[in-house]
């Protein structure tokens, strides 16, 4: 696929991309099934994930490790909170200034520190990882559904760090951080629907 062919793909998936909503899985049950769909149904959540490879690639050894694996682990602290019932505020708005941020990020070749990048990883994952926890179906095992959601995030994060290997090239830096500029838009527009 050529980069240009993947900067239209990524500004059309991000054009496309709805509001933030609620992201439960009717008649899938609350297993595993369940907590890997929550994610993916969940334009919000596709593009900060995606944003978090795409970064993590761009920024090179280690954040291209350390980023992806940053996310899911604090993700499951955010869950845990959630589960539990602790309230955090504006939790959608955390979720949309994630895309804003971590796409920006990506579009504007920022190379913080790696323990600020992963600072800014970790706080956006408490936030995505809180809606997963708040929006656990009741009948749902919480550790199957929690493994769920994760494996699906770290599938989220490959993806971008795949697309993120098109750094490599001139064209192809151009190429991710288009994609970047893409998800930080889709973020305003999910800012928007959130406020």
């Amino acid at each position: 696929m050529s980069s240009t062919l993947r900067v239209v793909v990524c500004t059309l998936l991000a054009v496309a991309a709805g509001p933030v909503l609620a992201h439960s899985v009717e008649g899938v049950g609350g297993g595993f099934a369940a907590g890997f769909l929550h994610p993916l149904l969940g334009p919000d959540h596709v593009a900060a994930m995606v944003a978090v490879g795409l970064w993590g690639a761009f920024l090179g050894q280690p954040a291209l490790w350390v980023l992806p694996v940053v996310f899911p682990l604090v993700m499951t602290v955010g869950g845990a909170l959630g589960l539990l019932g602790v309230p955090l505020p504006g939790v959608e708005i955390g979720i949309a200034l994630s895309a804003v941020l971590l796409g920006a990020m990506v579009a504007l070749a920022v190379r913080p520190p790696l323990w600020v990048a992963g600072a800014i990883v970790g706080v956006f994952a408490v936030f995505h990882g809180h809606a997963h926890g708040t929006e656990l179906p009741h009948a749902a095992n919480p550790i199957v559904y929690s493994l769920g959601f994760v494996v699906s995030t770290g599938l989220l994060h490959l993806g971008g760090i795949g697309l993120g290997a098109l750094v490599r090239s001139s064209a192809g830096r151009v190429a991710v951080r288009a994609c970047g500029a893409a998800i930080a838009l889709a973020g305003l527009v999910f800012l928007r629907a959130a406020l």
